[in-house]
Protein backbone atom coordinates (compact mmCIF):
# COMPACT_ATOMS: atom_id res chain seq x y z
CA UNK A 1 0.00 0.00 0.00
CA UNK A 2 1.48 3.30 -1.08
CA UNK A 3 1.94 5.83 1.68
CA UNK A 4 0.20 9.16 0.97
CA UNK A 5 2.41 12.20 0.82
CA UNK A 6 1.64 14.79 3.51
CA UNK A 7 -0.35 17.76 2.32
CA UNK A 8 1.76 20.93 2.40
CA UNK A 9 1.09 22.98 5.52
CA UNK A 10 0.41 26.20 3.56
CA UNK A 11 -2.75 24.60 2.12
CA UNK A 12 -4.42 25.22 5.44
CA UNK A 13 -3.15 28.75 5.99
CA UNK A 14 -5.72 31.51 5.56
CA UNK A 15 -4.96 34.20 3.02
CA UNK A 16 -2.78 36.89 4.51
CA UNK A 17 -4.74 40.06 5.18
CA UNK A 18 -3.49 42.87 2.94
CA UNK A 19 -3.55 46.05 5.07
CA UNK A 20 -2.62 48.16 2.03
CA UNK A 21 -5.68 47.19 0.00
CA UNK A 22 -8.89 49.23 0.21
CA UNK A 23 -11.85 46.82 0.53
CA UNK A 24 -14.54 49.15 -0.82
CA UNK A 25 -17.38 46.55 -0.70
CA UNK A 26 -16.74 46.02 3.03
CA UNK A 27 -16.67 49.76 3.74
CA UNK A 28 -19.80 50.07 1.61
CA UNK A 29 -21.52 47.34 3.62
CA UNK A 30 -20.92 48.98 7.01
CA UNK A 31 -21.84 52.36 5.51
CA UNK A 32 -25.11 50.90 4.21
CA UNK A 33 -25.98 49.47 7.62
CA UNK A 34 -25.00 52.82 9.14
CA UNK A 35 -27.64 54.29 6.83
CA UNK A 36 -30.22 51.77 8.08
CA UNK A 37 -29.22 52.27 11.72
CA UNK A 38 -29.38 56.06 11.63
CA UNK A 39 -32.54 56.02 9.50
CA UNK A 40 -34.17 54.09 12.34
CA UNK A 41 -32.75 56.53 14.89
CA UNK A 42 -34.10 59.47 12.87
CA UNK A 43 -37.63 58.22 13.42
CA UNK A 44 -37.55 59.56 16.97
CA UNK A 45 -37.11 63.31 16.31
CA UNK A 46 -39.21 63.01 13.15
CA UNK A 47 -42.30 61.87 15.06
CA UNK A 48 -41.84 64.23 18.01
CA UNK A 49 -44.68 66.53 16.86
CA UNK A 50 -47.02 63.50 16.68
CA UNK A 51 -45.89 62.16 20.06
CA UNK A 52 -46.17 65.63 21.62
CA UNK A 53 -49.80 65.80 20.55
CA UNK A 54 -50.75 62.17 21.29
CA UNK A 55 -49.17 62.05 24.75
CA UNK A 56 -49.46 65.76 25.64
CA UNK A 57 -45.69 66.04 26.15
CA UNK A 58 -43.73 69.15 27.08
CA UNK A 59 -40.53 70.14 25.31
CA UNK A 60 -38.68 68.95 28.41
CA UNK A 61 -40.21 65.46 28.06
CA UNK A 62 -39.26 65.41 24.37
CA UNK A 63 -35.73 66.24 25.41
CA UNK A 64 -35.86 63.37 27.94
CA UNK A 65 -36.79 60.90 25.19
CA UNK A 66 -33.74 62.00 23.24
CA UNK A 67 -31.65 61.84 26.42
CA UNK A 68 -32.75 58.23 27.08
CA UNK A 69 -31.64 57.24 23.59
CA UNK A 70 -28.44 59.25 23.53
CA UNK A 71 -27.23 58.19 26.97
CA UNK A 72 -27.48 54.44 26.29
CA UNK A 73 -26.00 55.10 22.85
CA UNK A 74 -23.02 56.86 24.42
CA UNK A 75 -22.19 55.34 27.80
CA UNK A 76 -21.43 51.82 26.61
CA UNK A 77 -19.43 52.70 23.51
CA UNK A 78 -15.98 53.35 25.06
CA UNK A 79 -16.23 50.20 27.20
CA UNK A 80 -17.24 48.07 24.22
CA UNK A 81 -14.45 49.55 22.11
CA UNK A 82 -11.83 49.00 24.84
CA UNK A 83 -12.92 45.40 25.38
CA UNK A 84 -12.90 44.50 21.69
CA UNK A 85 -9.48 46.12 21.21
CA UNK A 86 -8.18 43.28 23.38
CA UNK A 87 -10.78 40.61 22.56
CA UNK A 88 -12.22 41.05 19.04
CA UNK A 89 -15.86 39.93 18.79
CA UNK A 90 -16.95 40.20 15.13
CA UNK A 91 -20.49 38.97 15.80
CA UNK A 92 -21.20 41.88 18.14
CA UNK A 93 -22.24 43.86 15.04
CA UNK A 94 -25.35 41.80 14.15
CA UNK A 95 -26.10 41.29 17.85
CA UNK A 96 -26.24 45.06 18.33
CA UNK A 97 -28.70 45.40 15.47
CA UNK A 98 -30.96 42.91 17.25
CA UNK A 99 -31.28 45.37 20.15
CA UNK A 100 -32.30 48.04 17.64
CA UNK A 101 -34.93 45.67 16.23
CA UNK A 102 -36.33 45.05 19.71
CA UNK A 103 -36.42 48.78 20.42
CA UNK A 104 -38.40 49.41 17.23
CA UNK A 105 -41.01 46.83 18.17
CA UNK A 106 -41.34 48.41 21.61
CA UNK A 107 -41.64 51.91 20.10
CA UNK A 108 -44.43 50.77 17.76
CA UNK A 109 -46.36 49.20 20.65
CA UNK A 110 -45.65 51.81 23.37
CA UNK A 111 -48.70 53.18 25.17
CA UNK A 112 -47.12 55.56 27.68
CA UNK A 113 -44.29 58.03 28.11
CA UNK A 114 -42.39 55.48 30.20
CA UNK A 115 -42.46 52.91 27.39
CA UNK A 116 -41.35 55.56 24.93
CA UNK A 117 -38.29 56.12 27.14
CA UNK A 118 -37.53 52.39 27.38
CA UNK A 119 -37.91 51.85 23.63
CA UNK A 120 -35.65 54.81 22.91
CA UNK A 121 -33.04 53.49 25.34
CA UNK A 122 -33.12 50.06 23.63
CA UNK A 123 -32.51 51.62 20.19
CA UNK A 124 -29.63 53.54 21.74
CA UNK A 125 -28.16 50.32 23.14
CA UNK A 126 -28.04 48.90 19.60
CA UNK A 127 -26.16 51.98 18.42
CA UNK A 128 -23.66 51.72 21.27
CA UNK A 129 -22.56 48.34 19.93
CA UNK A 130 -22.71 49.21 16.24
CA UNK A 131 -20.68 52.41 16.00
CA UNK A 132 -17.28 51.53 17.54
CA UNK A 133 -17.21 48.09 15.90
CA UNK A 134 -18.33 49.33 12.48
CA UNK A 135 -15.82 52.20 12.63
CA UNK A 136 -13.12 49.64 13.42
CA UNK A 137 -14.11 47.52 10.40
CA UNK A 138 -14.07 50.61 8.14
CA UNK A 139 -10.52 51.39 9.27
CA UNK A 140 -9.44 47.74 8.79
CA UNK A 141 -10.72 47.83 5.22
CA UNK A 142 -9.33 51.30 4.43
CA UNK A 143 -5.96 50.28 3.03
CA UNK A 144 -4.49 53.37 4.68
CA UNK A 145 -7.11 55.75 3.23
CA UNK A 146 -8.43 56.44 6.70
CA UNK A 147 -10.24 59.70 5.98
CA UNK A 148 -11.96 58.24 2.93
CA UNK A 149 -13.07 55.12 4.83
CA UNK A 150 -14.32 57.08 7.85
CA UNK A 151 -16.24 59.53 5.66
CA UNK A 152 -17.71 56.71 3.55
CA UNK A 153 -18.83 55.02 6.76
CA UNK A 154 -20.10 58.22 8.32
CA UNK A 155 -22.00 59.43 5.25
CA UNK A 156 -24.16 56.34 5.44
CA UNK A 157 -25.37 57.47 8.84
CA UNK A 158 -25.94 61.02 7.65
CA UNK A 159 -27.90 59.78 4.63
CA UNK A 160 -30.04 57.64 6.92
CA UNK A 161 -30.66 60.63 9.17
CA UNK A 162 -31.77 62.61 6.11
CA UNK A 163 -34.11 59.95 4.72
CA UNK A 164 -35.61 59.12 8.12
CA UNK A 165 -37.77 62.27 8.36
CA UNK A 166 -39.04 61.77 4.78
CA UNK A 167 -40.07 58.17 5.44
CA UNK A 168 -41.58 59.16 8.78
CA UNK A 169 -43.61 61.90 7.08
CA UNK A 170 -44.74 59.52 4.33
CA UNK A 171 -45.46 56.41 6.44
CA UNK A 172 -45.79 57.12 10.17
CA UNK A 173 -47.42 60.55 10.32
CA UNK A 174 -50.40 59.56 8.09
CA UNK A 175 -50.89 56.06 9.58
CA UNK A 176 -49.97 56.58 13.19
CA UNK A 177 -47.54 55.10 15.71
CA UNK A 178 -48.22 51.48 14.74
CA UNK A 179 -46.69 52.10 11.31
CA UNK A 180 -43.28 52.20 12.99
CA UNK A 181 -43.47 48.42 12.76
CA UNK A 182 -42.68 48.61 9.04
CA UNK A 183 -39.22 49.91 9.90
CA UNK A 184 -38.35 46.58 11.53
CA UNK A 185 -37.68 45.36 7.98
CA UNK A 186 -34.70 47.73 7.83
CA UNK A 187 -33.33 46.31 11.08
CA UNK A 188 -33.69 42.73 9.82
CA UNK A 189 -31.86 43.67 6.61
CA UNK A 190 -29.12 45.26 8.71
CA UNK A 191 -28.65 42.07 10.73
CA UNK A 192 -28.27 40.05 7.50
CA UNK A 193 -25.65 42.42 6.02
CA UNK A 194 -23.66 42.58 9.26
CA UNK A 195 -23.54 38.79 9.46
CA UNK A 196 -21.72 38.91 6.11
CA UNK A 197 -19.33 41.60 7.39
CA UNK A 198 -18.56 39.50 10.47
CA UNK A 199 -17.81 36.47 8.30
CA UNK A 200 -15.44 38.60 6.16
CA UNK A 201 -13.58 39.76 9.26
CA UNK A 202 -13.11 36.19 10.45
CA UNK A 203 -12.35 34.69 7.02
CA UNK A 204 -9.77 37.32 6.06
CA UNK A 205 -8.05 37.24 9.42
CA UNK A 206 -8.49 41.01 9.62
CA UNK A 207 -8.00 42.45 13.07
CA UNK A 208 -6.92 45.72 14.54
CA UNK A 209 -3.40 44.25 14.77
CA UNK A 210 -3.36 44.09 10.98
CA UNK A 211 -3.29 47.89 10.78
CA UNK A 212 0.26 49.09 11.22
CA UNK A 213 0.96 51.70 13.86
CA UNK A 214 1.51 55.08 12.29
CA UNK A 215 4.08 57.45 13.71
CA UNK A 216 2.44 60.74 12.72
CA UNK A 217 2.31 61.82 16.37
CA UNK A 218 5.06 59.63 17.84
CA UNK A 219 6.94 62.81 18.80
CA UNK A 220 4.23 63.84 21.28
CA UNK A 221 4.41 63.14 25.00
CA UNK A 222 1.52 61.45 26.81
CA UNK A 223 0.36 64.78 28.26
CA UNK A 224 0.42 66.38 24.80
CA UNK A 225 -1.70 63.54 23.41
CA UNK A 226 -4.19 63.97 26.26
CA UNK A 227 -4.27 67.73 25.60
CA UNK A 228 -4.92 67.17 21.90
CA UNK A 229 -7.73 64.71 22.66
CA UNK A 230 -9.25 67.26 25.05
CA UNK A 231 -9.24 69.91 22.30
CA UNK A 232 -10.93 67.45 19.93
CA UNK A 233 -13.53 66.65 22.58
CA UNK A 234 -14.32 70.37 23.03
CA UNK A 235 -14.69 70.74 19.26
CA UNK A 236 -17.16 67.85 19.25
CA UNK A 237 -18.92 69.63 22.13
CA UNK A 238 -19.40 72.84 20.13
CA UNK A 239 -20.43 71.03 16.94
CA UNK A 240 -22.97 68.62 18.41
CA UNK A 241 -24.79 71.00 20.71
CA UNK A 242 -25.53 73.09 17.65
CA UNK A 243 -26.43 69.96 15.65
CA UNK A 244 -28.76 68.85 18.47
CA UNK A 245 -30.66 72.12 18.17
CA UNK A 246 -31.25 71.44 14.49
CA UNK A 247 -32.02 67.73 14.54
CA UNK A 248 -34.43 67.94 17.48
CA UNK A 249 -35.99 71.41 17.28
CA UNK A 250 -35.58 72.80 13.76
CA UNK A 251 -39.09 71.65 12.79
CA UNK A 252 -40.56 73.41 15.84
CA UNK A 253 -38.53 76.53 15.02
CA UNK A 254 -39.99 76.65 11.50
CA UNK A 255 -43.53 75.98 12.71
CA UNK A 256 -43.33 78.65 15.44
CA UNK A 257 -41.51 81.37 13.51
CA UNK A 258 -42.91 80.88 9.98
CA UNK A 259 -46.16 78.92 10.64
CA UNK A 260 -45.09 76.12 8.27
CA UNK A 261 -46.95 72.81 8.26
CA UNK A 262 -45.41 69.71 9.88
CA UNK A 263 -44.88 68.14 6.44
CA UNK A 264 -43.13 71.25 5.08
CA UNK A 265 -40.97 71.49 8.20
CA UNK A 266 -39.88 67.88 7.65
CA UNK A 267 -38.83 68.75 4.09
CA UNK A 268 -36.70 71.63 5.38
CA UNK A 269 -35.15 69.26 7.91
CA UNK A 270 -34.39 66.84 5.06
CA UNK A 271 -32.56 69.60 3.16
CA UNK A 272 -30.39 70.29 6.20
CA UNK A 273 -29.66 66.60 6.85
CA UNK A 274 -28.91 65.94 3.17
CA UNK A 275 -26.39 68.80 3.25
CA UNK A 276 -24.87 67.22 6.38
CA UNK A 277 -24.47 63.92 4.51
CA UNK A 278 -22.78 65.62 1.54
CA UNK A 279 -20.42 67.63 3.77
CA UNK A 280 -19.48 64.52 5.74
CA UNK A 281 -18.57 62.61 2.59
CA UNK A 282 -16.34 65.45 1.39
CA UNK A 283 -14.57 66.02 4.71
CA UNK A 284 -12.64 62.75 4.98
CA UNK A 285 -11.00 62.59 1.52
CA UNK A 286 -10.14 66.30 1.73
CA UNK A 287 -8.53 65.63 5.10
CA UNK A 288 -6.46 62.82 3.56
CA UNK A 289 -5.05 65.34 1.06
CA UNK A 290 -4.77 68.66 2.91
CA UNK A 291 -4.66 67.50 6.52
CA UNK A 292 -7.23 66.93 9.28
CA UNK A 293 -6.42 70.18 11.09
CA UNK A 294 -7.20 72.33 8.03
CA UNK A 295 -10.57 70.61 7.60
CA UNK A 296 -11.43 71.18 11.27
CA UNK A 297 -10.50 74.89 11.01
CA UNK A 298 -12.73 75.44 7.99
CA UNK A 299 -15.57 73.28 9.23
CA UNK A 300 -16.24 74.54 12.74
CA UNK A 301 -14.94 78.12 12.85
CA UNK A 302 -15.93 78.60 9.19
CA UNK A 303 -19.56 77.88 10.05
CA UNK A 304 -19.74 80.73 12.60
CA UNK A 305 -20.64 83.60 10.21
CA UNK A 306 -23.57 81.58 8.85
CA UNK A 307 -24.88 80.45 12.25
CA UNK A 308 -24.73 84.03 13.56
CA UNK A 309 -26.74 85.29 10.56
CA UNK A 310 -29.26 82.42 10.64
CA UNK A 311 -31.70 83.78 13.31
CA UNK A 312 -32.29 87.00 11.32
CA UNK A 313 -33.39 85.45 8.00
CA UNK A 314 -36.75 85.00 6.31
CA UNK A 315 -37.99 81.53 5.40
CA UNK A 316 -36.14 81.33 2.07
CA UNK A 317 -32.78 82.40 3.47
CA UNK A 318 -33.33 80.23 6.54
CA UNK A 319 -33.52 77.23 4.19
CA UNK A 320 -30.47 78.38 2.22
CA UNK A 321 -28.34 79.01 5.31
CA UNK A 322 -29.39 75.72 6.88
CA UNK A 323 -27.95 73.94 3.83
CA UNK A 324 -24.72 75.97 3.98
CA UNK A 325 -24.35 75.34 7.72
CA UNK A 326 -24.99 71.62 7.23
CA UNK A 327 -22.37 71.39 4.46
CA UNK A 328 -19.67 73.30 6.33
CA UNK A 329 -20.20 72.07 9.88
CA UNK A 330 -20.56 68.38 9.05
CA UNK A 331 -17.17 67.93 7.41
CA UNK A 332 -15.35 68.05 10.76
CA UNK A 333 -16.41 64.82 12.48
CA UNK A 334 -14.63 62.33 10.22
CA UNK A 335 -11.46 64.43 10.47
CA UNK A 336 -11.80 64.58 14.27
CA UNK A 337 -12.27 60.81 14.62
CA UNK A 338 -9.37 59.91 12.31
CA UNK A 339 -7.08 62.45 13.99
CA UNK A 340 -7.96 60.97 17.40
CA UNK A 341 -7.29 57.44 16.08
CA UNK A 342 -3.88 58.58 14.80
CA UNK A 343 -3.09 60.07 18.21
CA UNK A 344 -3.79 56.69 19.89
CA UNK A 345 -3.33 54.13 17.09
CA UNK A 346 -3.23 51.06 19.35
CA UNK A 347 -6.72 51.64 20.77
CA UNK A 348 -8.90 52.22 17.71
CA UNK A 349 -12.04 50.69 19.22
CA UNK A 350 -11.83 52.65 22.45
CA UNK A 351 -11.12 55.94 20.66
CA UNK A 352 -13.97 55.33 18.21
CA UNK A 353 -16.25 54.50 21.12
CA UNK A 354 -15.21 57.59 23.06
CA UNK A 355 -15.83 59.99 20.19
CA UNK A 356 -19.02 58.38 18.89
CA UNK A 357 -20.17 58.07 22.49
CA UNK A 358 -19.22 61.68 23.15
CA UNK A 359 -21.22 62.68 20.08
CA UNK A 360 -24.32 60.85 21.33
CA UNK A 361 -23.88 61.92 24.95
CA UNK A 362 -23.45 65.61 24.15
CA UNK A 363 -26.38 65.45 21.74
CA UNK A 364 -28.60 63.82 24.35
CA UNK A 365 -27.73 66.14 27.22
CA UNK A 366 -27.98 69.12 24.87
CA UNK A 367 -31.40 67.97 23.60
CA UNK A 368 -32.76 67.82 27.15
CA UNK A 369 -31.12 71.12 28.16
CA UNK A 370 -32.18 72.93 25.00
CA UNK A 371 -35.72 71.63 25.41
CA UNK A 372 -35.86 73.02 28.95
CA UNK A 373 -34.43 76.33 27.69
CA UNK A 374 -37.07 76.47 24.94
CA UNK A 375 -39.82 75.83 27.51
CA UNK A 376 -38.49 78.59 29.75
CA UNK A 377 -37.93 81.12 26.95
CA UNK A 378 -38.70 80.28 23.33
CA UNK A 379 -37.43 78.17 20.42
CA UNK A 380 -36.17 81.33 18.69
CA UNK A 381 -34.16 82.46 21.72
CA UNK A 382 -32.61 78.99 22.00
CA UNK A 383 -31.40 79.18 18.38
CA UNK A 384 -30.09 82.71 19.01
CA UNK A 385 -27.83 81.41 21.80
CA UNK A 386 -26.65 78.33 19.90
CA UNK A 387 -25.48 80.53 17.02
CA UNK A 388 -22.33 81.42 19.01
CA UNK A 389 -21.16 77.82 19.56
CA UNK A 390 -19.06 77.45 16.36
CA UNK A 391 -16.85 80.31 17.57
CA UNK A 392 -15.30 77.70 19.88
CA UNK A 393 -13.57 76.38 16.75
CA UNK A 394 -10.79 78.88 17.48
CA UNK A 395 -9.24 76.29 19.85
CA UNK A 396 -8.22 74.27 16.77
CA UNK A 397 -5.12 76.45 17.07
CA UNK A 398 -3.95 74.18 19.92
CA UNK A 399 -3.99 70.93 17.92
CA UNK A 400 -0.49 69.52 17.27
CA UNK A 401 1.23 69.38 13.90
CA UNK A 402 1.51 66.03 12.18
CA UNK A 403 5.02 64.57 11.82
CA UNK A 404 5.20 63.46 8.18
CA UNK A 405 8.79 62.42 8.38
Amino acid sequence: MTQMEPIPEQTFKPAEFDATRTFVPVIGAVSFVHLLNDLIQAILPSIYPMLKTNYELSFTQIGMITLAFQMTASLFQPAIGLYTDKHPKPYLLPMGMMFTLLGLVMLALATSFTWLLIASAMIGLGSSTFHPEASRVARMASGGRFGFAQSFFQVGGNAGSAFGPLLAAAIIIPQGQGAIGWFTLFAILGVAVLLGVSRWTIRSGASIKSVKKHAHFAHLTRNQVIGALTVLALLVFSKYIYMAAFTNYYTFYLIEKFSTSVADAQLFLFLFLAAVALGTFAGGPIGDKVGRKAVIWISILGAAPFTLLFPYCNLFWTAVLSVVIGLVLSSAFSAIVVLAQELVPNKIGMISGVFFGLMFGISGIAAAGLGALADATSIEYMFDLCAFLPLLGIITLFLPRMNRG
